[in-house]
């Protein structure tokens, strides 16, 4: 009982830290959240004992499953060298130069506990990153980037942890079975998080193509798919946290047989979008009620002076490291590009800085993989500078938030990013595409549904109306000479009016329903449609 009165009270918290993040916006909404574990810290003697592995599989898949199946797939690949050069590349200097650092800096830490903890402070947070940058004007190609980085750098930096610690505790590496091993990590969670969503989404369609479904059921498969692709990983020793991404990014393209009705698309995304807010908030409540045992086990140790002196050293070379590498890689890809004769994948200069100093945002994965170091060695003694490497560990996720949530929407705004004005084309050529789909398959439904041999007139009205809509939108191809931009104005104000005209609508029903003049049935049939009208229009 004291575990679900714990986890209610959680839920409790992240529900208020929003309705505290929307009342003052100047507060970041993750910052908030840590605070408020704090307060479950000091209210509960006990505390939460939190198991690096539950942790991991309760809370990692499905959002490393949602920001894999919500990337734009198109940035991925087209980005995919500054993409793996920050996802691989980085990892593996700042893990080397970090680590030196930290030996260099802790004399008494020995090199291979140092390295463990450079490893696991190495990679950035998906989940963290995704709840900085909603707040954080970025620009879509310079968060597409970042976004990317995050979902793929755990499995290299997750490997050079795992090594770390076979080195403190045996006092030998291999790095030719650090590098097999990690190319194993990388297939095998590659291929179960590829093979588990196809393989699950066959059998329901097939399911269903003979029995039906139930509205919910492929919301409930969705939500199945990352834990089987996370669990049947690491039962062979792959990354688990590969397959979760894997497992999303294959979702998208199985999305794109278009089988699933609207309706569960809707329900779909709403459900997904409150357990991301959920898992996001008790991730970070969670962080924050472990901050006061774990400064409080260092200082046992350390002077806080110390303490603090070493945590300053860890968070300004890890923005030096990063900020050095993210130049020398902008540099060396805008030299190739020249070279090659094409547009460069990068960024300009201030986008070198906010992707070398504020976006490395590290939470969940580094809390996790920290706390999953030994107690003790093997022949029974404690594992050296372990509730150490847990503060720094610590003070660099806290560090990492504050700065990214304070100073990142102020210097994103200022961010240039070269723009992509063929986006905008493929949309327009779309929309034309469709609409003309629509045209046609109205011509086609006039003569050749059952009802409309039997009422002809009243289907061929029904027909002028529809086809009117459609033919307002072919004429917005840009073949008039009217400018795409007054164009675009012109939906948004017309999207404007039709959305009030839909939410009076739907005060009418929900005043006829008060006074009893419909149904309450009735009067949700009816909302259900304008909402759905309301979502396609928003």
């Amino acid at each position: 009982m004291y575990s679900i009165e714990i986890v209610l009270l959680m839920l409790l918290l992240v529900l208020a830290s929003g309705y505290l993040a929307r009342l003052l916006p100047w507060l970041p909404l993750p910052l908030v959240q840590i605070g408020f574990g704090a307060l479950v810290a000091a209210g509960f003697q006990e505390g939460v004992q939190l198991d690096p592995q539950v942790f991991f599989l309760l809370f990692l898949p499905p959002l490393l499953f949602l920001d894999g199946w919500r990337i734009p797939k198109t940035g991925l690949f087209r980005d995919r060298g500054p993409i793996l050069a920050l996802a691989l590349g980085l990892v593996v200097f700042t893990v080397l130069g970090m680590g030196l650092l930290l030996h260099a800096l802790i004399p008494a830490l020995p090199l291979a506990v140092a390295f463990a903890l450079a490893a696991v402070v190495s990679p950035t947070d998906p989940v963290a990153l995704s709840s900085i940058t909603a707040r954080a004007p970025l620009p879509p190609r310079l968060r597409h980037i970042l976004e990317g980085e995050s979902l793929l750098n755990d499995a290299s930096g997750l490997v050079c942890f795992r090594f770390a610690v076979a080195a403190a505790l045996t006092g030998g590496f291999s790095l030719l079975s650090a590098s097999a091993t990690f190319v194993w990590l990388a297939i095998g969670g590659v291929g179960c998080g590829v093979a588990i969503t196809v393989a699950a989404n066959r059998v329901h369609a097939r399911l269903s193509r003979r029995q039906g479904e139930e509205a919910g059921m492929p919301i409930l498969l969705s939500v199945l798919i990352p834990f089987g692709a996370y669990l049947l990983a690491e039962r062979i020793g792959a990354s688990g946290i590969l397959a979760a991404v894997a497992a999303g990014i294959t979702m998208s393209y199985v999305e794109l047989s278009g089988r699933a009705l609207a309706t569960t698309r809707v329900q779909r995304a709403a459900v997904w979008d409150m357990l991301q807010f959920a898992l996001n908030g008790i991730i970070f409540v969670l962080l924050g009620e472990q901050l006061p045992g774990i400064l409080a086990r260092a200082a046992a140790h350390h002077a806080l002076g110390q303490l603090a002196l070493y945590a300053l050293a860890v968070n300004l070379g890890l923005v030096a490291l990063r900020l050095v590498w993210v130049w020398a890689t902008l540099r060396l890809l805008t030299v190739r590009a020249k070279r090659n004769g094409t547009a460069a994948s990068g960024t300009g200069g201030r986008a070198a800085i906010v992707a070398g100093t504020l976006a490395g945002v590290r939470g969940a994965i580094t809390l996790a993989g920290v706390l999953s170091l030994p107690l003790v060695l093997a022949d029974g003694t404690p594992f050296p500078g372990r509730d150490l490497a847990v503060f720094l560990a610590a003070s660099v996720i806290l560090w990492s938030l504050l700065v990214a949530s304070v100073c990142l929407p102020w210097l994103a705004g200022r961010v240039h990013v070269p723009a992509e004005p063929e986006l905008q084309r493929a949309e327009d050529a779309a929309r034309l595409a469709a609409a003309r789909a629509g045209v046609q398959a109205v011509e086609r439904a006039q003569t050749a549904l059952p009802e409309a041999r039997r009422d002809p007139d009243l289907y061929a009205q029904a027909a002028v109306r529809v086809m009117a809509l459609y033919d307002e939108r072919l004429k917005r191809d840009g073949s008039n000479g009217l400018d795409a931009d007054v164009l675009r104005r012109a939906d948004a104000a017309e999207r404007g009016l039709r959305l009030a005209g839909l939410q009076a609508e739907r005060d009418c029903l929900f005043d006829l329903a008060r006074h009893r003049h419909i149904s309450d049935e009735l009067a949700r049939h009816l909302v259900r449609e304008i909402d759905l009208l309301e979502a396609r229009y928003r």
